[in-house]
């Protein structure tokens, strides 16, 4: 996952890894970000917003930022900036 990725930001705590971005993107139209993690510990400190804000910045202000939400998560990306939308299309990957 990780080599396949265009970009990763991470957020370090001295030597301690405690966040990480992970996207796909053209660079130009659509930034998917396909994993945002943050250490239990460090959640609620702005760590996501921070990383979310790197992200949209590297990719430049043409480019969109779109994820797939975990259930747990859906309440937390409206707080940070992203707009729930519903003029999206999936295909499940087979199990």
């Amino acid at each position: 996952m990780y080599e396949n990725s265009d970009l990763v930001v991470t957020a370090w705590d001295g030597d301690m890894l405690v966040g990480v971005s992970r996207c796909i993107t053209d660079w130009v139209w659509s930034c998917y970000l396909a994993d945002l993690a943050v250490r239990n510990d460090y959640q609620g400190k702005g760590v996501g917003k921070k990383l979310v804000e790197l992200t949209k910045e590297t990719v430049g202000e043409k480019s969109m930022v779109l994820l797939l939400s975990v259930p747990d998560a859906m309440e937390y990306y409206p707080k940070i900036g992203f707009e729930k939308v519903e003029n999206g299309f999936i295909i499940y990957r087979e199990k």
